[in-house]
């Protein structure tokens, strides 16, 4: 199944409640990446790493080019550079995201987009009743076991040993 992660505006640039600007990217091979490079780049607006392709790109083939290596090797060279586009093209998109101050909400596995889509609100929204607007807040789980929160089965830390102390010396200043 492939695996999914969303990604949301910072909390400067958007409301969480602004849920149709999230994003989801799906990680795995892409084909139209692989055939389409440049192409792809731009479509997706990754204009560094647009620009980083070029000018790999233009010095590889020169660097090829003036070792004498031949325009089969050449073009079985570009196999694999096209190859390992396809390979990272959604690296780069997640890498855009983060330089773009967007933020990784969750990690969804779905069969498709649409079920990503329809998984990562179902969960999402259990975890967003009773916050208005805290855009910080990214829940991880349950509260630490040192929280004080009434009704929370670990809310409290466990109770100390009835010596009080905790390790290998069951007394203060005793025989080791």
């Amino acid at each position: 199944m492939p695996v999914y992660t969303v990604h949301a505006p910072s909390p400067a640039g958007a409301d969480l409640r602004a849920t149709d600007k999230f994003v989801f990217v799906r990680d795995g091979f892409h084909f139209w990446a692989m055939i389409f490079g440049p192409f792809w780049l731009l479509w997706n607006r990754l204009w560094l790493a647009l620009i980083g392709w070029l000018l790999f790109i233009a010095a590889f083939h020169a660097g090829l080019s003036s070792l004498g290596v031949g325009r089969s090797s050449i073009f079985f060279a570009d196999v694999i550079i096209a190859l390992l586009m396809g390979l990272e093209a959604s690296s780069l998109r997640r890498w855009s995201f983060s330089r773009g101050k967007w933020r990784q909400l969750d990690v969804v596995v779905a069969d498709d987009e649409d079920s990503a889509e329809h998984r990562f609100f179902e969960r999402w929204s259990q975890k967003q009743q009773g916050i208005v607007n805290d855009q910080w807040a990214v829940d991880r789980g349950g509260p630490p076991p040192t929280r004080n929160v009434p009704g929370q089965q670990f809310s409290s830390p466990p109770p100390l040993p009835a010596g009080g102390i905790i390790g290998l010396f069951p007394e203060p200043g005793g025989s080791r």
